[in-house]
Order: structure tokens, then sequence, then C-alpha cells
């Protein structure tokens, strides 16, 4: 009995210091996630929620009924000629701006990193379009591809004939301008910042090795651009679909052929109260993000891998 008292005894102060422990995590916990809460059930309420009916309603008939039809909204819409023509020209849309986006505002910032004469001038002047409102976009754009707008008259003036811009297949370019014009003075101030972070040692030392200005951006640069370039490219991927506004207050509901887009496509399934192929349509451009975010992702992580390390 005395050894086991004189053992408890010994014990004591360590298990007092155990249960002080565990008490004062359990608080911490408790703290954390009083606030954490507020968060949780903001991004619950507003962003879960909301991606969970649009769910349910891809797998109903339609919302008052409710009947359970699994998959055949989205064989329907699969089926759906217009909803093919607006992925077509979604696709064709993207995958012109956004490598454009990229590669046209890396060079400017590469030409503007040199100590080059008004410098500043040149970076207010790209930046300016962010500062634009919508409406005034839209204006702007419709003084220059009227019919009888700017445009054409510079055509006629130089001996040649009208274009309806917005009506022709001339639309995707105009689109694919007006996208560039808003979009590269942002991406071009991030690539800037990117420049300028990377260690001036190691560029000294590749200049000292003789190294070709084409090997140093490609070998040294680039790898340190990774993450800005799967920044800035993610980033003109959502915007070339917020371009629906433009393309909305230029053209209506139902604009050219060749800039009829999937946001179009969505908006007139919600304007017709049509909720399940609406939602169907939806699901399956969040699954075509996914990936395209991923793979840009693996790309950046075996690229900049060595920067990292």
């Amino acid at each position: 009995m005395g050894k086991k008292l004189k053992e408890r005894r010994r014990k004591a102060p360590e298990l007092e210091n155990h249960i002080r422990t565990t008490r004062r995590t359990r608080r911490l916990k408790i703290s954390s996630g009083a606030y954490i809460a507020p968060s949780f059930l903001g991004v619950m309420m507003f962003f879960i929620l909301p991606f969970m009916v649009v769910i349910y309603y891809s797998l109903v008939d339609n919302p008052i009924s409710a009947n359970f039809v699994f998959l055949d909204n989205f064989k329907s819409i699969i089926d759906n000629t217009a909803y093919r023509r607006a992925v077509h020209n979604t696709f064709m849309f993207s995958a012109v701006a956004v490598p454009l986006a990229v590669v046209l505002s890396l060079l400017l910032a590469i030409v503007l990193e040199a100590k080059l004469p008004f410098r500043s001038q040149f970076r207010t002047f790209f930046l300016s379009p962010m500062m634009v409102p919508v409406a005034s976009i839209v204006l702007i754009w419709q003084v220059l591809f009227h019919y009888n707008g700017a445009i054409n008259e510079i055509l006629v003036d130089l001996g040649g004939s009208k274009i309806d811009w917005m009506k022709s297949d001339y639309a995707l370019v105009v689109i694919v301008i007006l996208f560039l014009w808003k979009n590269l003075g942002y991406n071009m101030i991030l690539f800037m910042a990117a420049l300028a972070s990377i260690p001036k040692d190691i560029l000294e030392v590749a200049r000292l090795e003789s190294a070709t200005p084409l090997q140093t951006f490609f070998h040294i640069k680039i790898r340190y651009l990774s993450s800005s370039l799967l920044f800035v490219t993610i980033m003109s991927l959502i915007n070339s679909f917020k371009i629906f506004r433009e393309v909305y207050l230029l053209t209506g509901d139902y604009p050219y052929d060749s800039i009829y887009t999937l946001q179009h496509f969505m908006n007139n399934k919600f304007k017709s109260l049509d909720y399940q192929t609406l939602s169907a349509a939806a699901i399956l451009m969040s699954l075509v993000m996914i990936v395209l975010i991923g793979i840009l992702f693996i790309a950046e992580n075996y690229f900049g891998k060595d920067v990292e390390g």
C-alpha cells in the first residue's frame, strides 16, 4: 500500500499537467471553432447548399413534380443543337483569347521591364480599361464597330466596303479584341511584379556564364514565373466567361452564331424557367473547369518544383 501511495503522489503533478493541457487544448479548439463558424456557415449557405440544389434540379424532371430521372437531363442537353453550338463557341473563344491574354501580357511586362522612356505612361494606358464601367465599354465598341461606326468609315475612306461586324464571322474577332483590351493591363502588372521578384544574383550568374537572353528567359525566368503563369491563366479563363456581360449588352439574347456562348444558353434557359436544363449545363461546365484547373496545377507543380525546392 505504501508503494502504491507513493507512486500515486509522484504521478499526481504529471496527471494535473496533462489535465490542464487537455482542457487548454479543448478551449482552444472551441474558440477556434467559434471564430471559424460564421465563415463556414456563410460558405455553406451561399456556396455549398446552392450547388447541392443545382445537383438536385439536374436529376429531376422539374422542380414541382420532382420525379427522379437520373442522367436524362444530361443526355437531352448533350443532344441539344443550341447547347453544342454554345459549347463550341465558348471553347473557341477561350482557346484563342486566354493564350493571347497570357502571352501578350507577359511580352508587355518584359518590354516594360526595360528602362524605356514613358514607361509609367504606358502602364497607365494599359491599366485604364480596368477603371472604365461596362456601359462605357459597350458604348465605345458601338461607336467603333457599328455598321455606321468609326471603323467602317475608315474602311470606306480607304476604298473598302462596310462590314456589319457584330453580325458576321468577324464578331468573334471583335469580342477577342475587347477581352484583350480589358485584361492585358491587369495581367501585365502581375507579371511585372513576378519578374521583379526573381533573384538578381541568379540572373547575374547567367550573364557571367554567357547565357543568351532567350536561354535566361526559358531556363530561369519562366521557372520563377510558373506560379504567376498559373494564376494569370486561371484568372484569364474565369474572365473569359465574364465577357458575356459586354456581349449581351452589345447583341442581346440571341447574338450572331459565332458568339452565342454557354452564358447565353444558360441565361435563356433561366428566363424560360427551365431549371433542370440550366442546372445540367452548369454542372457540366463546372466539371470541365475543374479538369482544366487541375491540369494547370499539375503543370505548374511539374515546372516549378525545382524553384520551390
